[in-house]
C-alpha cells in the first residue's frame, strides 16, 4: 500500500479534518499517533475520548494506531508526540498538524488574548511539533511535514486577523524548513483546505445560511476529502514535492507559485510621491489589483 510501513504523527486528529487523514493515512498502510487534546471550538477543556474514538476506529479496521492527548501548544507535549511514534512503532516517517481552533472577531474588537491564543495554537504549534521531529529527520535523512494553512491566509477574511497571520506564518515556516532541511532529504509542504468542520458550522451558524446550503456544503466539502492530499504529501510518491503550498477544496486541488512581482516601474532619480501618484497608482489597477480592504 502507498503508506505502507510509515509512521505518522496526526495532530487534530479526533475531529474533522484530522480525523478523516487519520483514517485514510491508516488504511493505506500507515501507523498512525492519533493526536487530540479534546478542546472546543474555542481552544476551552479538555476530552481523550475524540482521539481514543479515531484510534480505536483504525485498529477495528485492521490497522495500527495510538492515542496522544497532549496539546501543540506544549513543548513537552508535541515531544511527547514524537515519542510515543518511535516507542509504539519504532520510527517516525511524517507530522501532518491538522490541530487548531478559532477566536474570531473584528480587527478594531480584536483582543491580545484572541490574538495570542491563536498565534500560539497555529503558529508556534506549527513550531513546536516540526521541532520534534526535526532531529529524527535529520538523523534518517528522510521524513515530510505536512502543516495546515488556510484560504483566510492566502486572501484574508473578515474576522480572522488572528487566524490569517499565523496562518500566514505557517505559509513562511513550511517554506523555509524546505530550504533548510532540503539538504537532509526531508521535505514541508502546507495546505490551504475548505471543508465541513465543526470550525466551519460554526461560522456559517453565525451567518446565517439556510438548510439549502449547510446540506450542500456538507455533500461538496467534506473533510475526507482532503486526507487524500495530506496522505500522499508524506507518501514516497511526493519525493521531489517541498515548499509547496496546496489549496483542496471538495474535488478540486490547485497550487500556488511563489509570490513574486507582477510589474517593475522605475523612476530615473528617484521617486517622488508626486511621481508615484502619477505612475504607480495607474499601473496597479492596470492589473487590477484593487486591494481587499476596498472589496464590497
Amino acid at each position: 500500500m502507498a503508506l505502507d510501513g510509515k509512521v505518522l504523527v496526526v495532530t487534530g486528529g479526533g475531529r474533522g479534518i484530522g480525523r478523516e487523514t487519520a483514517l485514510y493515512c491508516a488504511s493505506k498502510g500507515a501507523s498512525i499517533v492519533v493526536v487530540d487534546p479534546g478542546v472546543g471550538t474555542d481552544g476551552s477543556g479538555q476530552n481523550s475520548a475524540p482521539a481514543e474514538q479515531t484510534a480505536q476506529d483504525i485498529m477495528a479496521a485492521g490497522g495500527k494506531a495510538h492515542a496522544n492527548f497532549a496539546s501543540v501548544t506544549d513543548t513537552a507535549g508535541a515531544n511527547s508526540m514524537v515519542e510515543d511514534a518511535l516507542t509504539q512503532f519504532g520510527r517516525i516517517d511524517g507530522v501532518i498538524n491538522a490541530a487548531g481552533f478559532l477566536r474570531d472577531g473584528w480587527w478594531h474588537k480584536m483582543s491580545r488574548q484572541q490574538w495570542d491564543e491563536i498565534i500560539d495554537a497555529h503558529l508556534n504549534g506549527a513550531y513546536n511539533v516540526c521541532k520534534a521531529a526535526t532531529p529524527h529527520f535529520r538523523e534518517q535523512e528522510s521524513g515530510s511535514f505536512v502543516l495546515f494553512t488556510s484560504p483566510s491566509a492566502v486572501y484574508g477574511n473578515r474576522g480572522q486577523s488572528n487566524y490569517s497571520a499565523a496562518k500566514h506564518g505557517v505559509i513562511g515556516l513550511t517554506q523555509s524548513i524546505a530550504i533548510d532541511m532540503g539538504h537532509f532529504k526531508v521535505r514541508a509542504n502546507c495546505i490551504a483546505p475548505t471543508a465541513w468542520t465543526r470550525l466551519i458550522e460554526q461560522t456559517v451558524g453565525i451567518t446565517g445560511a439556510g438548510d439549502d446550503v449547510v446540506n450542500k456544503m456538507k455533500t461538496d466539502l467534506g473533510a475526507d476529502k482532503i486526507a487524500p492530499l495530506a496522505a500522499y504529501l508524506v507518501s514516497d510518491a511526493a519525493q521531489e514535492i517541498s515548499g509547496y503550498v496546496l489549496e483542496a477544496r471538495g474535488d478540486k486541488v490547485s497550487f500556488f507559485d511563489l509570490p513574486r512581482p507582477v510589474a517593475t516601474l522605475e523612476h530615473e532619480g528617484g521617486w517622488t510621491i508626486e511621481a508615484l501618484a502619477d505612475e504607480l497608482g495607474p499601473a496597479i489597477h492596470s492589473h487590477g489589483g484593487i486591494g481587499l480592504g476596498h472589496q464590497p
